[in-house]
């Protein structure tokens, strides 16, 4: 614990400070009202985890055409913008760095979650197996998706332009792009979402350019020391399948070198032949954020042996708002209840108590 590079030294990356290397990742949790404003409930749950080194709010739209998930919030409207910054403005009275997740779920959605009218686009027209909760109608399918024409693809690169706007006139520190789980980035990149057959489809290197074309974008509001985003080599999750998984992970990190961006936030490779730390720290001369069940002493042992420069901590965060006390402490983490991940209100997500 008391070597020099710890979980509890401060480090900077990019060009935002960090006071520990605790990072929080980003949770869906479904707490936000049914038309994705972020609310008091969202407040004092990130306001209570300020002692980590940075946060990374959930997974948040970046246009209502991207919603996944019931009471998913968004950034979008002006409305949005205020709730979040109550949520930004808390967090940093408590002493904390928040970034917010920009997370386009493309063809994962139902158009029982979005408001009537509402479309589901993807790189190419073809449905996701399995399916998703929605509030009104129970299980249902994920929607057929309408294929994006070149020009539209161009729109939804500004769209995640202008949420990386909103998250700074939010009071954000920085934006995360989310490139994993099956969502548009990751459609965009995997050769079994992907059918096109103009400059975003067909060869590796046009798969890959719509997750550097949407981080270009982003760095051009924040400075690329602002920016980060998450990957995940060889997850099927969301029913995505690739040829080659590291090869276009790789081909990803290759276009996005020039940018010189914050930080790569990876997770453990849930298939035995990729080892996605060793891929980041090869591919990518940034700041890396592993993540992936972790426990402190894992981590420490990550850190001081120079694998990344800091570990994100997901379910533990969950049931321990004090978490970087608890570590410190070495204090037991109490265990989060599964059946309350996603349901709303306080219980499950406010109740859970602090060491002291």
């Amino acid at each position: 614990m008391h070597n020099s590079l710890s979980l509890l030294s401060p480090v900077t990356i990019g060009d935002i400070e960090l006071k520990n290397r605790v990072v929080m990742a980003p949770m869906t949790r479904n707490r936000a009202s049914a038309d994705g404003m972020p609310n008091e409930l969202m407040v004092q749950y990130y306001a209570d985890r300020a002692q980590a080194g940075l946060i990374v709010a959930e997974g948040t739209w970046p246009v209502v055409t991207g919603q996944a998930y019931c009471r998913q919030p968004g950034i979008e409207s002006e409305e949005q913008v205020l709730a979040w910054k109550k949520v930004t403005d808390a967090v940093h009275a408590n002493g904390g760095k928040i970034v917010l997740q920009v997370m386009h779920a493309g063809r994962i959605g139902s158009n029982k979650i979005k408001p009537a009218g509402i479309e589901t686009v993807a790189p190419s027209s073809i449905q996701a197996r399995g399916e998703l909760y929605t509030d009104q109608a129970g299980m249902q399918p994920f929607d057929i998706p309408r294929e994006l024409l070149t020009s539209d693809v161009q729109l939804v690169i500004e769209e995640h332009r202008v949420a990386a706007e909103n998250a700074k006139h939010a009071g954000f520190d920085g934006v995360e792009l989310h490139c994993t789980s099956g969502y548009l980035p990751m459609q965009f990149l995997c050769s079994g979402t992907n059918h096109r057959t103009d400059e975003f489809g067909g060869s590796v290197e046009n798969r890959a350019r719509f997750a550097a074309d949407c981080l270009k974008a982003m760095a051009s509001v924040f400075g690329s020391g602002r920016v980060g985003f998450r990957m995940n080599p060889g997850n099927a999750f969301n029913d995505t399948q690739d040829d080659d998984s590291a090869g276009s992970h790789i081909e990803l990190l290759r276009q996005i070198a020039p940018l010189n961006l914050a930080y790569l936030h990876i997770m453990r490779a849930p298939v035995e032949h990729i080892d996605a730390f060793k891929l980041a720290k090869t591919h990518f001369s940034g700041s890396i954020i592993l993540n992936d069940n972790f426990d402190s002493d894992a981590a420490n042992q990550a850190i001081s042996s120079g694998q990344g420069d800091a570990v994100s901590f997901a379910r533990h965060f969950i049931a321990n708002p004090d978490l970087v006390y608890r570590i410190k402490e070495r204090i037991p983490l109490t265990r989060f209840d599964r059946k309350t991940l996603y349901t709303p209100g306080e219980k499950g997500y406010n109740d859970y108590e602090k060491a002291v």
